[in-house]
This record gives C-alpha cells, sequence and structure tokens, in this order.
C-alpha cells in the first residue's frame, strides 16, 4: 500500500484516468459495434452512416492515448473496407 503523500495522490490520480480511460474504450467499442450491426444487416447507408460517426470518437481516443495511433487507423481503415465492400 502507498505510505508517502506523493504516491497516495499518485494511486487517486491513477484510479481517475483508469476510470476516464474505461469509458473512452467501452464508448468507442460501442460505436465500432453500431458499423458492426449494420454491416451485418447489409445495411450499406447505415453502416457509412455509422461509421462516419465512429470515426472521430476512435481518432480522439488515439489522442487521448487510450488507443495507439496506428491501431486506430487499422480499425477504421478495416471498418471502412468492410462498409465499402457492402455497398457494391
Amino acid at each position: 500500500m502507498a505510505n508517502t503523500p506523493s504516491a497516495k495522490k499518485s494511486v487517486r490520480r491513477i484510479a481517475r484516468r483508469t476510470a476516464v480511460n474505461t469509458n473512452r474504450r467501452s464508448r468507442i467499442r460501442s460505436f465500432m459495434r453500431k458499423v458492426e450491426e449494420a454491416i451485418a444487416a447489409g445495411d450499406a447507408k447505415a453502416a457509412s452512416d455509422a461509421l462516419k460517426n465512429a470515426q472521430p470518437e476512435i481518432m480522439r481516443a488515439a489522442s487521448k492515448g487510450v488507443l495507439h495511433k496506428n491501431t486506430a487507423s487499422r480499425k477504421i481503415s478495416r471498418l471502412a473496407s468492410r462498409v465499402k465492400a457492402i455497398a457494391n
């Protein structure tokens, strides 16, 4: 257990950051799930709209350090290619 004042503060700060990051990660998954569901349903318009909403959310997570930049780009790229495939 932390026993110096600075270590105790560090524990509190880590707990706050963890809570924020967990919420952000959950939010990203929700947006990605909406895209996945639209793709599974074969609804190109809904999938395209869902992707447009998910894209900035995923990149925001990357800029906040929840995801690595390349991971975010890879996720967006893979979703976009799947949306494009059902559009044709």
